[in-house]
């Protein structure tokens, strides 16, 4: 709404002639802005811990491992120890098209063998794994140098590996490039091919993973003396589909194929990452319904309070009003007058609201990062620049609407009558 120098003039003198008035209601929109800005920037945060702890792991995977069977099927006893084998990972893609990414995989903790990588005089424990070249997209990694796995370091048994940077950090000297050097494991040499790092490492991840040794499947199998043996399975489903669907499709496949009773539901374990998201995800679908929720009811009783100020304000200025009307005002220019106040005083506190409110957030943030404060739960907090924005305009068109009420009501009120009016 355009406001001539004049009506601007006249609608700020107004507005100075009541200042503990104009104050307070200000006040209540500031507060109502002020209160959605760091309520939301603040569920932010929490959303934004909570997803990190999360770490590297595709949110849509999923993971297999056998255990001990608990029920006696077709002549085996219970107790029998299941183990997967190379010849399940067919069976798996051919059975089950909706898997995206398939990653069978070995693993070998450090505290299972000690000091188990060396280099020179350097030794480390870390955690070792045999690994497909498919993993890369369910732990999300990206290589700081050289390369990762591919499909022929599997299929010729390379001597190969790929190391975290903290496990490079353990085995090389500072500034020393790891790429086609050579490490040691179990007195046996493999070429270092690249370097990798998780994309969003949670603590799990820096303490183990980041520290980790990445070897070929087959060739991990061979060193450590596991035949066909497969450790566990992990997997992406493909998008549209269910996680939890593949999950009991490949679980449903292999109590047959390695002879458990269906009804045994303790033989496979399994953890479901995607189930674990949409909790999640539902929990702060939740917390954002509330936090809006409390902010606008909050500031629209400033708005409410900023109708009533105005609808107190026309009663002051009914005199005033007839003799706008008897020399002239139209209605028009009546409504404008007093929308325009309105509007200014909501959209000037709103402003400073928001200001303010995205202030403490950034304080927040920089009070972290200069604290070091490591909070899990709770990571950069801040609200989306056009969300702060759509509130203000909202704000604007609240804040019309609030004065735009006692306007018509104003107009309504005859010339005659309003020069009659005594307060």
């Amino acid at each position: 709404m355009l406001i001539d120098l004049d009506g601007l003039r006249e609608t700020l003198y107004t507005l100075r002639q009541n200042k503990v008035r104009s104050a307070l209601t200000a006040f209540g929109v500031f507060w109502g802005v002020y209160m959605i800005i760091v309520l939301v920037g603040v569920g932010n945060g929490l959303q934004n811990g909570t997803y990190d702890s999360f770490g590297s792991l595709a949110t849509n995977s999923v993971f297999v491992w056998t255990r001990n069977t608990t029920k006696p099927y077709h002549g085996f006893p219970r107790g029998r120890r299941l183990h997967f084998r190379n010849d399940d990972i067919a069976a798996i893609r051919s059975a089950i098209p909706e898997i995206e990414h398939l990653a069978p995989r070995g693993r070998i903790r450090g505290d299972q063998s000690g000091n188990n990588v060396i280099r020179k005089d350097k030794k480390a424990t870390v955690t070792i794994y045999g690994d497909y070249p498919a993993i890369r997209h369910i732990r999300l990694m990206k290589m700081q140098r050289g390369r990762f796995l591919n499909q022929r370091d599997i299929d010729q048994r390379r001597k190969v590996a790929v190391i975290g940077y903290r496990a490079e950090s353990l085995l090389f000297e500072n500034g020393e490039d790891p790429i086609t050097q050579y490490i040691t494991i179990k007195g046996v040499p493999f070429q270092v091919v690249g370097v990798f790092r998780f994309t969003t490492p949670n603590e799990k991840d820096e303490k183990e993973d980041a520290k980790a040794v990445f070897l070929p499947l087959t060739t991990f199998q061979q060193l450590f003396r596991w035949g066909d043996k497969i450790g566990f399975f992990s997997l992406t489903a493909v998008p549209g589909v269910s996680a939890s669907d593949v999950k009991d499709k490949l679980v449903s496949i292999m109590a047959r194929r390695h002879q458990v009773a269906p009804d045994d539901r303790r033989a496979f374990g399994h953890w479901n990452m995607e189930e674990q998201f949409k909790k999640v995800q539902n929990l702060f679908a939740g917390i954002r319904f509330l936090i809006w929720f409390v902010g606008l009811c909050t500031l629209m009783a400033g708005v409410i309070g900023v109708s009533n100020i105005m609808l107190i304000t026309v009663k002051e200025r009914t005199r005033e009003i007839g003799i706008k009307r008897a020399v002239g005002a139209t209605p028009a220019a009546i409504v404008r007058q007093l929308v325009a106040e309105t509007v200014l005083l909501t959209a000037f506190s709103g402003y400073i609201g928001l200001v303010a409110g995205v202030l403490t957030l950034e304080m927040v943030n920089t009070a972290m990062d200069l604290l070091a404060v490591r909070a899990e739960l709770f990571k950069n907090p801040a609200i989306d620049l056009f969300v702060a924005l759509y509130a203000l305009l909202a704000l604007i068109l609240s804040g019309a609407l609030a004065g735009l009420i006692p306007a018509l009501r104003a107009v309504r009120i005859r010339p005659v009558e309003a020069l009659r009016y005594e307060m």
